[in-house]
């Protein structure tokens, strides 16, 4: 692995695992899942810069929120428009739509939030008058 990666640059798969600090099970997981097409030279995954690219995106994308198909569906639609108009349209829906399941989650968990403090008053309060009732 050199300093400055190249078109030429190639990573076996206990290079990511430790770069990106995620298990090689990981790796071979997304390449079942045809997200990743490393060559082979006999049993060794040999994985190309667009590879380490392709990885890093994942792990983006997990971490906002979107399922492994819906990143195969942008990588087949970059593959397909190397202009990327498809690709940025489809990502931009699919940003609106992880933004409004997660709006949606956050009312959710404030309208539990104000359920649980009103629960919590009403506990309070039925603990103080058992209080005074015994005193």
């Amino acid at each position: 692995m050199s300093a400055t990666p190249t078109s030429q640059t190639t990573y076996s798969i206990s290079d990511l695992s430790k770069e990106f600090d995620i298990t090689t099970r990981s790796i071979r997981f997304y390449e079942d899942q045809g997200l990743l097409k490393p060559k082979r030279r006999g049993q060794t995954r040999i994985y190309s810069l667009k590879d380490r690219v392709r990885l890093k995106l994942i792990l983006r994308g997990k971490r906002l929120g979107f399922s492994l198909a819906e990143t195969r569906r942008l990588f087949e639609l970059y593959d397909a428009d190397k202009s990327s108009t498809t690709q940025l349209n489809t990502m931009l829906a699919l940003v609106e739509e992880k933004k409004t399941a997660l709006q949606q989650q956050m009312d959710d968990i404030k309208v539990v939030l104000m359920e649980l403090t009103s629960a919590e008053q009403q506990c309070r309060i039925a603990l103080e008058e058992s209080k005074a009732a015994k005193a």
